[in-house]
């Protein structure tokens, strides 16, 4: 199976409803954050966003500059459905490490990260900060989990991947998470990276 997975092997789970990690909404560490973000025209984008309950509350409360992007078109669909508000052209259906000549404030990671075989983390991380705009943003969740080693979820630990991002971001917040919802709960850690300016 490809590091990367493919299209294919994502879009299938998506039609088999094989997708367990899906909460059916927003989780509230996450919209505790975004209730504190002011500046509705902050450039947002959430990879390997699935369903993304994230994209649609964040459209709901006015944000006009959301970007989606996923392997697989059915999650895609499935958010232009339920928030036809969506700008189209902010729906990415592409490899994360393929986008180009996009600049955000903001990156949110929300189970995209256990996703990506493990040999790709460190560049998950270099990718994330080339898309990022001077002091831009890294926000959201880690597992703190062994989880799976041979499929996704993949697990990890807070000490392995500050391993991965210390070249790249410096520390904001980077803790367990307190407010996880009852099945992560006290195996999850909230993030929050600031970009490191080269």
């Amino acid at each position: 199976m490809s590091r990367l997975l493919s299209i294919d092997y994502w879009n299938k789970r998506y039609l088999n409803n094989d997708f367990s990690w899906d909460t059916g909404s927003i989780t509230a560490p996450l919209q505790h954050y975004f209730d504190q973000i002011k500046d509705k025209q902050t450039y947002i984008l959430i990879p390997g966003a699935g369903n993304a309950y994230e994209a649609e509350y964040l459209v709901n409360a006015g944000f006009e500059n959301v970007f989606v992007c996923d392997f697989a078109q059915t999650p895609l669909k499935n958010l232009q459905k339920r928030c036809p508000q969506i700008k189209p052209q902010n729906l990415m259906q592409m490899d994360f490490f393929k986008i180009e000549s996009l600049k955000f404030d903001l990156i949110i990671e929300q189970t995209f990260f256990c996703a990506i075989h493990p040999s790709l983390r460190n560049k998950y991380f270099q990718k994330a900060a080339s898309l990022l705009k001077a002091k831009g943003k890294l926000v959201g969740l880690l597992f703190n989990d062994s989880l799976n080693a041979d499929k996704p979820p993949y697990g990890g630990n807070k000490e392995e991947y500050v391993n991965y991002f210390r070249d790249y971001f410096k520390i904001k917040i980077y803790e367990n998470c307190y407010n996880s919802i009852n099945p992560r709960e006290g195996r999850e850690l909230f993030i929050n990276l600031e970009k490191i300016n080269k």
